[in-house]
């Protein structure tokens, strides 16, 4: 059964990709046309957060019996993060190409692209450790806890960090955020929607994740 937050998650999506490509978009200096990018590279990283913070949580919840690990929640957390990781990928697959328009090269020497690629590298390290581990109970409770600790680490190195040190990216390093100079109401009534329909598909995805990860056990 098609639930409500499905229809709307794929209707906000197909929305913001007709007019995210069709749309008219302010003329801005350097970014130009690439301003486009905005309504698919961002909402990927708002998506990643979202599926990391419940990951974060159903990690907590399989330690919150002392006694007992609840294997359950940690299969959540390892489908939550698993999709994810996905996400991120795509958040850095469409910064590259947005890098190489604006900043023209696909890698520069950022700390925003460098805490990111570090943050990702953090979580391919959860699913590597969960793979060493064979015994079920032992492999919940320790990737849980690493877990736990991987989500702040994240949250610190994509958005505390980058702010303290010079960045090209909007927002960081004393440069204005867009919503300070350029995000004009034509950006808004697209990037806003594309940031909901995005992340409510992000857990359409997880969500089929559980039901394969169920029937597979």
């Amino acid at each position: 059964m098609i639930s409500w937050w499905k229809i709307a998650g794929f209707i906000l999506v197909l929305y913001s990709i007709i007019l995210g490509i069709l749309g008219a978009v302010p003329n801005l200096p350097i970014l130009e046309n690439s301003i486009r990018n905005l309504y698919f590279h961002v909402p990927m990283w708002f998506t990643m957060i979202a599926l990391l913070l419940f990951s974060f949580i159903k990690s907590i919840q399989t330690l919150n019996n002392k006694n007992v690990v609840n294997l359950k929640f940690d299969s959540e957390a390892e489908v939550y993060a698993k999709t994810a990781l996905v996400f991120g990928i795509a958040g850095l697959c469409t910064g590259m190409i947005w890098a190489k328009n604006t900043w023209g090269a696909y890698w520069t020497n950022d700390p925003k692209l460098n805490a990111a690629a570090v943050a990702m590298l953090l979580y391919a390290a959860y699913f590597v450790l969960r793979s060493s581990i064979d015994e079920e109970e032992k492999r919940a409770r320790i990737s849980a806890v690493f877990n736990i600790f991987c989500f702040p680490i994240y949250i610190v190195l994509v958005f505390i960090l980058p702010r303290l040190t010079d960045s090209l990216h909007p927002g960081n390093g004393g440069n204005p955020g867009f919503n300070s100079y350029d995000l004009d109401s034509r950006l808004r009534m697209i990037f806003y929607p594309a940031v909901l329909g995005w992340i409510l598909i992000g857990f359409w995805i997880a969500n089929i994740g559980k039901r394969i990860k169920n029937l597979s056990i």
